[in-house]
């Protein structure tokens, strides 16, 4: 499958995770040891075994999401490697709560080509989406 069709079924999956499905986001990753996960839910997980399961537990605490919207910011192509800077825009029931609340995150993911075709071997996603006068310092709740 070339790079586009996977970038848009990478897409396609987070409407998923967003309903608590994490399966479709999970057959895009690399099942290699130096995969990477960070994720708003905090720390970094890395090897095929620790981003599983952090997959997981972020999907698990989502339901009931509407399709998550991107936004393309840029891309690095190579031979090899594609890397995306993409905002997202989410609207989902988060960590047991009632209402649908809106988020918006800004992610980096890396994709490989392997053997059986292009592979997620890196995201990162947080929610700092906006200029703040503290910079790291800036509230964390």
């Amino acid at each position: 499958m070339d790079i586009e069709s996977v970038i848009e079924q990478y897409h396609s999956s987070m409407d998923a995770f967003a309903g608590g499905d994490p399966a479709p986001v999970k057959a895009l990753y690399a099942r290699s040891d130096d995969v990477l996960l960070a994720n708003p839910f905090g720390g970094s997980s890395r090897g095929w075994d620790a981003v599983s399961k952090a997959l997981d537990f972020a999907s698990s605490n989502f339901r009931d999401g509407t399709p998550v919207e991107t936004e393309e910011v840029t891309r690095y192509t190579g031979a090899d490697l594609v890397t995306l800077f993409e905002l997202e825009h989410w609207q989902v029931k988060v960590a047991g709560r009632t209402e649908v609340l809106p988020f918006h995150l800004r992610v980096t993911t890396t994709f490989r080509r392997e053997s059986d075709g292009w592979r997620v071997v890196s995201r990162h996603a947080d929610p700092l989406t906006t200029p703040h006068p503290d910079g790291p310092l800036r509230p964390t709740n």
